[in-house]
């Protein structure tokens, strides 16, 4: 029996193309190995059955863009951790195939406030990571926040309009009540621990928040700890 060789190898060997080519093919999923996609080129095989789609493009897979449901309380590298295939929400896992270059060199685009869950944007795209920096001013967060406590006398006009605290101006905010407890607030570029200070300002203590969009793209139905793709139609 031969020793095992590359997947790229026994490739080139079937099809005839560059070994750049069989990288291509393989990184893009149009590989399978006894029925099964895999992905990695240097991926060991001996009498597998290898075969080749025939819709095959030997091109650079497109960058991908993560929508993340970030559970209360994690760091981001605990929240990239929850990034693997076996967390792509079910409801969403229709869109692609998800495969272990989807997986390498994200960069968050967005980070959440202090202690929040929700939505958490990991990409590739450096289009997407440069609208998401570069527009930051211009670009809307909305969150829904679980409070505590009795707001004070015009509270929601004085966040509409500017509140203060400890003598220093706070920025405008839309808000408005979702129920008896939770309050959603948007507002462009929130800097850290704002949201928290604005509800202070307002004799309102934050019990939990979570981020539900950004921009034009909302978390939707994903599951806390699980994922989706962003989709060609949503634009931040």
């Amino acid at each position: 029996m031969s020793d095992p060789i590359r997947l790229s190898k026994r490739l080139i060997e079937l099809v005839g193309c560059s070994r750049r080519e069989a990288e291509l093919f393989i990184e893009g999923g149009w590989v399978t190995v006894d029925g099964e996609v895999v992905d990695e080129p240097q991926f060991k095989v001996d009498t597998q059955v290898v075969a080749l789609s025939p819709d095959a493009k030997a091109e650079q897979p497109e960058p991908v863009t993560l929508l993340l449901h970030q559970q209360a309380g994690q760091s981001l590298e605990q929240a990239q951790a929850d990034l693997v295939a076996a967390n792509l929400s079910p409801e969403h896992s229709y869109s692609k195939r998800p495969l272990k270059g989807h997986f390498l060199r994200l960069t968050c685009g967005a980070e959440l406030q202090p202690g929040a869950s929700g939505l958490q944007v990991f990409t590739q795209d450096w289009k997407i990571l440069r609208k998401l920096t570069a527009d930051a001013a211009k670009i809307e967060q909305e969150y829904v926040v679980e409070v505590s406590g009795q707001m004070s006398e015009h509270g929601l006009n004085r966040l509409a309009h500017g509140a203060t605290y400890k003598g220093k101006p706070l920025p405008a905010v839309k808000a408005s009540w979702q129920n008896e407890t939770r309050l959603r607030i948007a507002m462009k570029n929130p800097q850290p621990g704002i949201i928290a200070l604005l509800c202070t300002s307002v004799g309102l203590t934050v019990v939990g928040m979570r981020r539900i969009r950004v921009g034009g793209v909302s978390l939707g139905k994903v599951p806390a700890g699980q994922w989706r793709y962003l989709a060609g139609n949503e634009k931040f």
